[in-house]
């Protein structure tokens, strides 16, 4: 899970482009007093800087980027210095078209835009490891570098011969023999039958797209090859003896790539927020970034960084809506809750031209710091400051929901039951939402994670069972665990084969039950589930399902709610099994959020879940960091238009930080300390 990392300090600042400002050392210098005032004590540099660093091939220019390292370290300004391999330089392209990216339909991109490299290229590879070792020898001793950020927000995939040949090397590996291939990938389908691995081909519109477990190994194989670029990228430095530990800034709600696989491969997580505020309820888009966050905390379990957030607007969404007064503040904070060590943005200083001119910025067009934004930035900066002895602290949690990519992956590529939505991120998000109402903190995980240390987990539309993870289930219900299911669980297996002899396979004994038909409602249609007269759960109000409905015949479960209408009427809607010293637990619809409040309030209760503020407002989120010796920090944040009246334990948990007359301001946040 990577080293342990700890820079002594929260970081607060972010990307800077001094390359676009070298004709304009004045501004260089004013740069560095704006940065003082504002309270920023970190920049990210050279992402974007490979022409600047190697205008022509072999020719390389470092001293630019030292002198700028150099003056930010005398104004006690640290660096995450990038490698620049997001942005390949045109005379790269045009001497070695093979750099260039090559779509699904077989077409090779031009020169252009950012991302559009070969991964598997080796020239690219050799390209890379060069500038990364020049880097590196020149900065591995630099007291002002203190980590590597590798390349920029990875994603995409290329499809040229090279990858066509990495991708067969990487199924004849896996699978050993056509045979067995045939077999797992049910290629007697359509007569898709291979009779060579040479045969074997990426998914593309042009060829075939209706083999499932072709296209869910290729979206493997793209993980694994760019996970094996970034160790490439990250050997070149330890080769030439930088140790300063490296990180890749991963994006919202991503799908393109495994992040959970790079867990062992950076030292630490870092990720890009950029949420639509006010487009929403504030407090709609609070919960989602807060999911967001614990997904990256959860990866590797320990402190992430804020790599990148948005000061104002940004001028890449659908509108640049700006951020009221306030707003950033409580954002940069909710992320610090979560587990960041770092409140880092995008950007620093705004570019004067090209595709992100009117992107947000500390320092804007007009240059001052005499403006709006670059107050509220200075807020979070000083808010920073007070908070700094929570820098390495952990977000402990008893709780845990499943959220699977892989599984993402399948569920999405299923065709069936309900090609109009079956709505996977949204089912994951009702029970954490549901727990994360209570004010507890919730972990993020997927099937490859440990169950042990949690007291309730909740596993939303688990379709495809990763190897061991039933078996994980089984033993954590066993030992007195308390587990909830959802409905189209245990359905395939880890190729997208549909398991026979009944589902949730391998858990039905477990879950007291067997599923027999799911019906796929239009949209506009629901159900809705009764409880059943002195249910095991005590619930008394009926809810609402849509989208998808479950029909189960119980073993040993009980029936706590059943269907109320169609011809599944009376039919069980949720149910309860005893196992072992556990619980298990299953929703068998997509029901209503209501629901899932209810349930697993419920739940936590009885799995003994600690509550610090026992009764959470809406709208108020409540989260606790904890440091080795003990010492917790609850954040009570509201994101609220309106103050609110919470009651806090302000005996066993005194305010830190913040006011507190039994209400919370709206978008304020209060900090309690104790233990």
């Amino acid at each position: 899970m990577g080293k342990e990392v700890n820079f002594g300090k929260l970081l607060h600042g972010g990307d800077y482009n001094p390359e676009q400002w070298l004709d304009y050392p004045e501004i260089l210098e004013q740069d560095l007093a704006y940065f003082k005032k504002a309270r920023i004590n970190e920049v990210s540099l050279g992402m974007f800087s490979w022409a600047f660093l190697e205008p022509e091939e072999g020719v390389f220019r470092l001293e630019w980027l030292k002198e700028v390292i150099d003056r930010l370290y005398e104004n006690e300004i640290v660096v995450m210095l990038s490698t620049p391999t997001a942005a390949r330089p045109r005379w790269m392209a045009e001497k070695y078209p093979e750099v260039l990216r090559v779509n699904a339909a077989r077409e090779r991109n031009l020169y252009g835009e950012r991302h559009n490299h070969c991964y598997t290229s080796p020239v690219y590879r050799e390209k890379t490891r060069i500038i990364n070792t020049k880097l590196a020898e020149m900065f591995k001793d630099h007291p002002g570098v203190i980590a590597w950020h590798i390349s920029n927000e990875y994603g995409g995939e290329c499809h040229c011969p090279l990858c066509q040949e990495a991708f067969r090397g990487w199924v004849k590996k896996k699978y050993g023999t056509l045979e067995r291939l045939n077999r797992v990938w049910n290629t007697g389908f359509w007569s898709h039958t291979y009779q060579s691995f040479d045969q074997v081909e990426s998914p593309s519109p042009k060829g075939d797209f209706s083999l499932h477990g072709l296209n869910l190994d290729w979206k493997r194989f793209v993980t694994d090859q760019t996970a094996d670029f970034v160790k490439w990228e990250i050997k070149a430095l330890r080769d030439a003896g930088a140790e300063q530990p490296s990180t890749i800034n991963m994006m919202y709600n991503f799908t393109g790539l495994n992040y959970y696989k790079f867990a062992d491969v950076i030292d630490f997580v870092s990720w890009d927020n950029y949420p639509t505020w006010h487009k929403e309820a504030e407090t709609v888009t609070a919960m989602d970034t807060g999911m967001q966050h614990d997904i990256m905390r959860s990866i590797q379990k320990k402190p992430f960084y804020l790599m990148e957030s948005c000061p104002s607007a940004t001028n890449w969404q659908s509108v640049s809506k700006l951020k009221k007064p306030g707003m950033l503040q409580a954002a940069s904070l909710q992320a610090v809750a979560h587990g960041s060590d770092s409140v880092l943005y995008f950007q620093m200083r705004q570019s004067r031209g090209a595709s992100e001119k009117f992107h947000g910025a500390v320092i804007d067009h007009y240059g001052g710091s005499d403006t709006r934004v670059f107050r509220e930035v200075t807020k979070v900066g000083a808010a920073l400051e007070k908070l700094q002895e929570v820098n390495g602290s952990q977000n402990p949690a008893e709780a845990a929901v499943i959220y699977d990519v892989e599984n993402r992956w399948a569920v999405e590529d299923a065709a069936g039951p309900r090609n109009a939505g079956v709505f996977y991120k949204e089912t994951v998000e009702k029970p954490y939402q549901a727990f994360r109402k209570l004010g507890i903190n919730v972990d993020v995980i997927d099937e490859t994670c440990s169950l042990d240390g949690y007291r309730v987990v909740a596993a939303p539309m688990v379709y495809l069972l990763r190897e061991g993870w039933t078996e994980k289930v089984r033993n954590f219900v066993k030992n007195g665990g308390i587990f909830l299911l959802t409905y189209w669980s245990g359905i395939v297996d880890e190729t997208d084969l549909c398991y026979l002899g009944g589902t949730p396979h391998d858990l039905m004994d477990v879950m007291g039950f067997r599923s027999m038909e799911i019906d796929g409602l239009y949209d506009g249609e629901w159900n809705e589930g009764i409880p059943e007269p002195e249910n095991p759960l005590h619930l008394e109000l009926a809810y609402r399902c849509s989208h998808l409905c479950e029909l189960v015949q119980p073993s040993t479960a009980e029936v706590v709610m059943t269907y109320g209408k169609d011809f599944y009427d009376g039919m069980p809607a949720m149910t309860r099994n005893v196992y072992g010293k556990g619980k298990a637990y299953a929703v068998c619809a997509d029901f209503e959020q209501g629901l899932y409040d209810e349930v697993c309030r419920k739940l936590a209760e009885e799995a003994g879940v600690e509550r610090i503020v026992e009764e959470v407002p809406e709208g108020v989120e409540v989260t606790m960091r904890k440091q080795k010796d003990g010492t917790r920090y609850v954040f009570v944040q509201n994101f609220n238009r309106e103050a609110v009246a919470v009651k806090l334990p302000i005996e066993r948990y005194p305010v830190w930080q913040g006011t507190y007359d039994g209400t919370i301001g709206s978008w304020k946040t209060i900090v309690l300390k104790g233990r």
